[in-house]
Order: structure tokens, then C-alpha cells, then sequence
């Protein structure tokens, strides 16, 4: 790698948590260190929209791909309502995952605005499947049903006052 390209394999992202019961909030920073090779300190907050459930924000930065293995670990807790993010880098696109507990997890690749991207060829598959069923499979792409099932959950007021978590080396 060039001196030019040095930072061509870091990106940065960010974690939801929109509903984490509170006793899996110390396993939830627990997982994220763990993944970052990092240390955590995550300012939780009282979930409104679900009484007895916490959230909290953390930006992070590291290697690309470090979006879904963030995601990969939460996920491990089904319970867990979030979101994870990952900005685009060069020639790399984005990327965002949705979980809930009813639905399970979404992937979906971002572009630079951060809006939702399918592919040429993955729209041409969804087209075979005629018109009736078009308009749903593009809705499930966008991941309009996670959206669905996580915007009364979204909301993070303290958003100015989020945790950085950066891998080490």
C-alpha cells in the first residue's frame, strides 16, 4: 500500500442500539471491544418506546468490513433491536444492517448519500418475478420493513454526545 493510499482500508460507521434489555447492555459493550479491539465506555439511556430496554450511539472507525463483523456479533442476541453502518471508502460502497427481533437481520449497500443501493443485476432478478411480486421484493431490497419495525425505536437525543470507538493498530 502507498503512502498515498495509506488510509484506503479504514472507514468509519456507526452503531445503534435501539433496544438492548438492560442486562445485556455490559455483554453488548462487551462484544463491540471485542470486535474493535477497543475499549468501551457506552453512554446507555432508557429506551421510551420500549420500557425496560436501553439504547446508545457509538461511531467507530476501522478496517473495512468492520460494519458486518460488528454486526455479525450483535446479532448473536436475538433480542437485540439495531443498526449498524458502515460509510462508503474509496472504492469500496457502504453498507447497513437492521436487526429486530421479529425479523432478523437486513443487509443492504449504501451509496456516498447513504440511501440504499440494488444493483443492475439485482434488480433484473427481482424483475423475473413479475409485476405482483416486483413491488414487494424491491421493498424487502430496501429493507422498508426493518425501517418500519425500528423507526419508533429510533431517536437518540444525546446523539451529539456519542462514544468513539477506534481499533488499536
Amino acid at each position: 500500500m502507498s503512502d498515498h493510499n495509506h488510509f484506503a482500508d479504514t472507514t468509519t460507521g456507526v452503531v445503534f442500539i435501539h433496544a438492548a434489555p438492560t442486562a445485556l447492555c455490559p455483554h453488548v459493550e462487551w462484544a463491540l471491544a471485542s470486535t474493535l479491539d477497543a475499549n468501551s465506555a457506552m453512554r446507555w439511556e432508557d429506551q421510551p418506546a420500549q420500557p425496560g430496554a436501553r439504547k446508545a450511539i457509538v461511531d467507530w472507525i476501522g478496517p473495512v468490513g468492520t460494519g458486518a463483523r460488528l454486526a455479525e456479533s450483535l446479532a448473536k442476541w436475538s433480542m437485540l433491536s439495531f443498526e449498524v453502518t458502515e460509510d462508503p471508502s474509496d472504492l469500496v460502497d457502504g453498507e447497513r444492517f437492521s436487526h429486530t427481533p421479529e425479523l432478523g437481520m437486513w443487509r443492504g449497500q449504501t451509496g456516498a448519500s447513504g440511501d440504499v443501493v440494488i444493483s443492475e443485476n439485482r434488480l433484473r432478478h427481482l424483475m423475473k418475478a413479475g409485476p405482483a411480486a416486483f413491488h414487494a421484493a424491491v421493498e424487502a431490497e430496501l429493507g422498508t420493513p426493518w425501517d418500519r419495525a425500528l423507526e419508533p425505536l429510533r431517536g437518540h437525543p444525546a446523539a451529539s454526545e456519542v462514544t468513539w470507538l477506534s481499533r488499536v493498530g
